[in-house]
């Protein structure tokens, strides 16, 4: 027997609930792995803005690695090639647990649920390269080493071009994949997940850039003092 919650009109079956709570054990995952290597006794114990911004990382990681890893899975193993152009490719040829979450967010972006090169030639950048570097910076958030501070602005500037690269070309042809039917789809899936990589980045890009241009203010009164 199916089951499913009525929330006002909307009806939220398993694969939704299911769909949110993977999300909600990432972050949570995440939050326990700063506790282990961000521990409060550590000496000098990490600032809030650092355990922050390491949960953010480990959090970005395990997405791009499991998510967006398995959408590169099914895009690879049900791309569509001539003369079966017209046979539903991506997680949407599939009934596996996480091609059914891509199923579920497929009802919002009808992308995520075929091999659409243009998000596939985005998430292959996406899990091969931020994925590590965003493991590569929490590493060095534990080593306490400012030189994170590149390498952050290096991420957050590929992560804000990426978002604008899936949405721009499907805006420039009027939207046809999307679907904002209802609060879930529009407000959950498209805008709060989406303005996630667009809001945290700038705050990481802004914080690191303070810390950048302030060091190099005072090593440049140093450098006129000698």
């Amino acid at each position: 027997m199916a089951f499913s919650i009525m929330l006002g009109t909307l009806e939220l079956d398993v694969v939704t609930l299911g769909s949110l709570g993977l999300t909600v054990a990432i972050l949570l995952a995440a939050y326990l792995a700063s506790l282990v290597l961000l521990p409060s006794n550590a000496r000098p114990p990490a600032s809030t803005t650092d355990r922050l911004t390491f949960v953010w990382l480990v959090f970005d990681a395990l997405i791009h690695f499991i998510l967006e890893g398995s959408f590169l899975y099914y895009s690879f193993k049900f791309i569509p090639t001539p003369p079966f152009m017209t046979v539903t490719a991506g997680a949407n040829a599939s009934q596996e647990p996480l091609a059914l979450l891509w199923q579920e967010y497929g009802k919002a972006d009808a992308r995520w649920g075929t091999a659409d090169p243009v998000v596939i030639s985005l998430e292959i950048l996406t899990v091969y390269l931020a994925g590590p570097m965003c493991l590569y910076i929490a590493n060095k958030i534990v080593k306490r080493d400012p030189a994170r501070h590149y390498w952050i602005i290096v991420l957050c500037t590929g992560e804000l071009y990426g978002g604008w690269m899936t949405f721009c070309p499907e805006w420039l042809v009027g939207t046809p994949g999307l679907n904002t039917s209802n609060w879930l789809l529009l407000w959950v899936y498209l805008v709060f997940f989406n303005m996630l990589w667009v809001v945290i980045p700038l705050w990481l890009m802004w914080d690191s850039y303070n810390f950048v241009s302030r060091r190099l203010r005072l090593a440049d009164r140093i450098g006129k003092t000698d």
